[in-house]
């Protein structure tokens, strides 16, 4: 089966990161991936196999064309991909999906790659009240240093660890110690395990963030930032897709209901 399929010819992945983000808590990571999309002006690259997710199809951001639920996009010029991920996993295939991307993500080339992924802010505890965001890596994973990701090292971004054990009542002999538990954050420690194990030769790191359920635009805003400190985009400020100002949170309520 062919997991990627470019738009036209092949598009040239060498040297460039490749940002993920993990359908997780609040969809946060989705949202700043549109905004990283919009403001540098993406435009989609290729789309990837989809019978690993929930079939979902929509309209094209320009009005143009669709949607489908894992797209690539980047252009030319900009040492910067990002994976669009608009529909979960299927729990039947969580495996197998997390194989295909993270073979793609071996074997395209790419100089690094950075995961995204929202974490349940109900479970965080008063340590972890300064910031909202941190970082994470497999626990086997080469060094950072002279790699695109080498600013994680120098920024303010403290490592995570869990808030809450996934297993009260286990011992803690008997949890898992190389990636930390991540509530509310779907399969990215499942994808920071599988990469532990693999000894992928990709410099790899995630960032987390703390959120509720809402109105995330600001959250989405706050993770984009922290991407484009971590990256050193030139980012002068934040564009939202034309798609947000259709209904991204239901329309308004109607004003006659407050008289």
């Amino acid at each position: 089966m062919v997991f990627f399929h470019p738009s036209e010819a092949p598009p040239q992945l060498a040297g460039k990161t490749i940002i993920i983000p993990v359908v997780s808590t609040a969809n946060v990571s989705q949202l700043a991936a549109d905004l990283l999309i919009a403001t540098l002006s993406l435009d989609r690259i290729g789309t990837f196999d989809s019978a690993f997710l929930v079939p979902v199809v929509g309209s094209g951001e320009d009005g143009m064309g669709v949607s489908t639920p894992l797209e690539l996009y980047g252009k030319a010029g900009l040492d910067v991909v990002i994976m669009q991920q608009r529909s979960p996993t299927l729990k039947s295939h969580k495996h197998e999906f997390i194989h295909a991307l993270l073979e793609f993500i071996e074997t395209s080339d790419v100089s690094s790659a950075l995961f995204l992924s929202g974490v349940d802010l109900s479970n965080r505890t008063d340590s972890q009240m300064m910031t909202p965001t941190y970082q994470i890596r497999p626990s086997t994973a080469m060094s950072l240093s002279s790699t695109p990701l080498a600013r994680l090292s120098e920024l303010p971004i403290p490592e995570y660890s869990s808030p809450v054990p996934q297993y009260p009542l286990q011992s803690a002999d008997e949890r898992e110690p190389d990636v930390p538990f991540i509530p509310g954050g779907s399969l990215t420690r499942r994808i920071l395990q599988t990469l532990s194990k693999s000894q992928s030769s990709v410099p790899t790191a995630a960032i987390l963030q703390f959120v509720l359920e809402g109105d995330n635009r600001a959250d989405a805003a706050l993770l984009a930032s922290v991407v484009v400190a971590v990256l050193g985009l030139n980012v002068g400020g934040f564009k939202e897709p034309r798609s947000w100002k259709q209904g991204l949170f239901g329309a308004p309520p109607d004003q006659t209901l407050y008289g």
